[in-house]
């Protein structure tokens, strides 16, 4: 990743400046590199995620039921 350097000219606004500093990174793709690096999972086994599917279905029927009873 390399650093974004943007100056400011004579008499240039403030918000053109942000602008300009803007369209660069985009245009580098520092930020959807990171953004992609950020969303990184390790690949786990059929049979975890399996698990981890009903662990989260039954957390769900736990507080549905919790919500009809008025409990918290």
């Amino acid at each position: 990743m390399a650093i974004q350097v943007t100056r400011k000219d004579d008499k240039e606004a403030n918000e053109n400046i942000i602008r300009r500093f803007n369209r660069k990174v985009l245009q580098s793709g520092v930020l959807s590199e990171a953004k992609t690096t950020m969303r990184f999972a390790k690949p786990i086994s059929k049979t975890e995620r399996r698990n981890k599917a009903i662990v989260r279905d039954q957390r769900k029927e736990e507080k549905a039921a919790k919500a009809r009873l008025g409990l918290r």
